[in-house]
């Protein structure tokens, strides 16, 4: 049998810096994929009180991240409940300091606006100290460079930075990327993605795309 890492142990390595944070995560609206860690050499099994901030599941938005991403140190998801309210001359929270001003002021999270769900793709890489905003949407494959403000949707397989995030460029070509894309080796069991970890590590890309080509031509047939 292959000593493969296990998926439900909360610290994967003698470290213990990084925390396979699907183990540690309870709120319901928090939804994490296999083998995504968090790293961080202070308190890593902390990513749900340290990381996702204003996070109050009946505001009714979610945190989806898929599996095997990398997720470093400083990280913050900024979740829908950070907002104000928008709709009036003043966006003041009046209602939550209680008294006659939570008397006379509708509920305040009834009034934030609702920006959807942070959905985070498989095999995404977030450097250190960068903030994701609420409701943004971020691909497969794609690497977010240390300390960006993610405030818009990225495309699979890019690489973006700065404050706001930007486009850097594509990591690969389209077809690569196609081919990545239908692979979906993120879904793999255990054994078949230990059989092919060598070509997903191989830095000659022509020789990954020509392989990968040729692996889902027979899978199809």
């Amino acid at each position: 049998m292959q000593n493969i890492p296990d998926k439900n142990a909360i610290f994967p390595n003698e470290y213990h810096t990084s925390c396979f944070i699907k183990n540690v995560v309870t709120a319901p609206n928090i939804q994490i994929g296999d083998y995504t860690y968090y790293d961080d050499a202070t308190d890593p099994t902390g990513f749900e009180k340290n990381n996702v901030l204003f996070n109050y599941p009946e505001f009714g938005d979610r945190l989806i991240i898929g599996k095997f991403c990398s997720i470093a140190s400083g990280t913050k998801f900024i979740m829908g409940p950070a907002n104000h309210r928008l709709c009036s001359v003043t966006t003041y929270p009046f209602h939550v300091f209680g008294g006659v001003w939570e008397a006379r002021t509708p509920a305040h999270l009834s009034q934030l606006p609702q920006k959807g769900d942070i959905v985070i793709g498989n095999d995404v890489w977030i450097g250190r100290e960068s903030v994701i905003m609420p409701g943004v949407k971020i691909g497969d494959g794609c690497i977010i460079a240390a300390y960006s403000v993610v405030t818009k949707d990225v495309p699979p397989y890019t690489v973006v930075g700065g404050n706001p995030a930007k486009p850097i460029k594509k990591r690969f070509g389209d077809t690569l990327i196609s081919l990545l894309q239908r692979l979906k080796w993120w879904d793999f069991e255990p054994e078949a993605l230990a059989e092919i970890l060598p070509l997903l590590c191989d830095p000659d890309l022509e020789k990954v795309e020509k392989e990968l080509r040729a692996r889902l031509q027979a899978a199809e047939q």
